[in-house]
């Protein structure tokens, strides 16, 4: 249990007190908690949200008319949106390549197919609740949130673990079906924010920049070393060029990788994806909460260690300029990612993990009950960290509904979603489960 709670203290209080200073912050003042999060830091041609939409919508706040001829300005919230928030999305990618391509990997094989059809079912029950409702709102409705469908859908993978093993206990098979729907949860959510919600105009031809990049430093840092070390077991060039260059390499790869996603018109946020999968690592993995993992020396390990507390920092910074939604932003918005996410994710987990287990004979792992994906989607109900970010991006804050914006709503479902835990525990003790400790 400490192992998981130090997880949490480490990656999740600095966001959850960025959200609360946040949310004081934004209803005492909102001027001044918006002129912050949207601060000009350097107006330039290289890094940034396009300067012309930037002076149209935030030049009269800053009492700026020109910027003369650059075409980018780097703000606040696009330093820690899509600059920072990469290094997280980088370590949440690094344990989904793990869970895939190690023999060992828990999304690999038989054991994997329940969890998977239940995410599945964890993806299009919120969907369809959340759009359902929102058409018997009326078309109004409908058009304004239609493009937010996707931000019922994600799981905040360390509450719900953490939550998950106070309903179930640590030893209950369902924590460790809980773990695989929310890893493949999150590969899920990188590939939906990848191809449904662009930053900007496409043009994927820039991605042979990340694409070069990542053969790249694979080839000259990875492959080739291994190669000219073939039969020698001390591997002596492999070892030389880990100790000369390090991580170094791959950070100027990831740099071109990330601007390559910029230009490419793709969330830049996602820009490291592509070199995490370059970098040597162990040939096995223990997960994400085992207190092992912390003893991994490979590269791949080494690099999450080093980015444990940047992370920590972009995350605190994340949730100060995300969450900060006034009390009067709340909406149908609010209550359409709330019912997607308390509703739709246990109805489309239990009846997507039953057909897989039942229907399909692919089962579910000894001394774990039908009755049990239903609790375990309501633990997965936790969105939060994911569901603010496909919020900031699915929603211009210009789109109004009722007179509010349908972003700050929709932001304010997601803080929302943490009476998932609650849920989860009546849940629990409703269904009879019988906790099981190591």
């Amino acid at each position: 249990m400490y192992r998981v709670w130090n997880f949490v203290i480490n990656y999740s209080v600095l966001l959850i007190l960025g959200a609360l200073i946040a949310l004081v912050w934004a209803n005492l003042d909102p001027h001044s908690y918006h002129h912050v999060v949207e601060y000009p830091i350097w107006f330039n041609d290289w890094v940034g949200m396009d300067a012309g939409k930037w002076l149209y919508k935030y030049g009269d706040e800053f009492h700026i008319e020109d910027i003369g001829d650059v075409t980018r300005v780097l703000t606040f919230h696009y330093l820690v949106n899509d600059v920072l928030m990469a290094f997280f999305f980088a370590i949440a990618a690094k344990e989904v390549w793990e869970a895939v391509i190690l023999k060992n990997g828990s999304l690999r094989g038989k054991k994997a197919a329940t969890p998977l059809f239940a995410t599945l079912g964890g993806m299009v029950g919120p969907i369809a609740v959340y759009l359902g409702l929102a058409a018997f709102l009326g078309s109004t409705t409908y058009d304004a949130v239609a493009n937010g469908w996707a931000v019922p859908i994600a799981t905040d993978i360390a509450f719900a673990y953490l939550v998950g093993r106070l309903v179930f206990g640590a030893g209950h098979p369902a924590v460790r079906f809980l773990l695989l729907l929310a890893i493949a949860d999150d590969a899920a959510g990188l590939i939906i924010l990848a191809v449904f919600y662009p930053s900007g105009e496409l043009a994927p031809e820039w991605l042979l920049l990340s694409v070069a990049a990542s053969a790249a430093v694979w080839f000259l840092f990875n492959d080739l070393p291994r190669r000219m070390d073939k039969g020698n077991q001390m591997r002596p060039i492999s070892s030389k060029v880990r100790k000369y260059f390090g991580f170094w390499p791959y950070l100027i790869a990831g740099a071109f990788s990330w601007y390559g996603f910029q230009q490419a018109g793709i969330h830049p946020a996602l820009g490291l994806l592509p070199i995490v999968v370059t970098i040597p690592h162990a040939d096995r993995a223990f997960g994400i909460f085992s207190e092992a993992e912390s003893y991994l020396t490979d590269l791949l390990n080494d690099i999450e260690h080093k980015l444990k507390h940047p992370v920590e920092i972009a995350l605190f910074f994340f949730g100060l300029l995300n969450a900060g939604v006034e009390f009067s932003a709340i909406g149908s918005p609010t209550w359409l990612v709330l019912a997607g996410l308390i509703i739709g994710k246990p109805i489309g987990i239990l009846i997507f993990g039953w057909f897989g287990a039942h229907i399909l004979k692919l089962g579910l792992p000894q001394g774990m009950r039908t009755i049990d994906l239903f609790v375990i989607g309501c633990v997965a109900a936790i969105g939060f960290t994911v569901s603010l970010f496909i919020a900031a991006v699915a929603f211009d804050s210009s789109v109004m509904l009722d007179g509010q914006s349908v972003q700050a709503a929709a932001k304010m479902g997601a803080l929302f979603s943490f009476a998932a835990a609650i849920i989860s525990i009546i849940a629990g003790k409703l269904c009879r489960v019988e906790k099981q400790e190591l």
